[in-house]
């Protein structure tokens, strides 16, 4: 997995610039309900002792699969929420996203392109 993710950095180069953002955690108001758990396109959800948790090094916060993040849409007490301590680019997420899932080109290429879903361009 490191190989895929130093194989993207060059497109996070030609990406950066663009605004910075935070990953999403979920916080104690998580009521185990799961609604979050198949949302997610990287399997970055677990269910943890107490509440569902993120996985950082998995999360894309949906960009590359959606104009929303997901989790944060479905989940009906608010737990899913930007990390302040995770501070990341759109350009890192896109990247991470490419890296995770090298057997999908569509993805490729619109990351290439620049054309590709982010809840940051709403």
């Amino acid at each position: 997995m490191a190989s895929s993710i130093a194989a993207a950095l060059p497109l996070a180069r030609r990406l950066l610039g663009r605004s910075v953002i935070m990953a999403y955690s979920i916080t104690s108001d998580c009521i185990n309900c799961g609604a979050c758990e198949p949302e997610c396109p990287n399997e970055a959800i677990r269910e943890g002792a107490d509440a569902y948790v993120v996985d950082a090094a998995r999360c894309t916060e949906c960009v590359g699969f959606n104009d929303k993040v997901a989790c944060a849409a479905v989940c009906p007490t608010d737990a899913c929420v930007a990390d302040p301590k995770m501070k990341e680019t759109e350009a890192q997420l896109i990247a991470r996203a490419v890296a995770l899932h090298p057997e999908k080109a569509d993805l490729k290429a619109k990351a290439a392109s620049g054309k590709f879903p982010s809840h940051l361009r709403n």
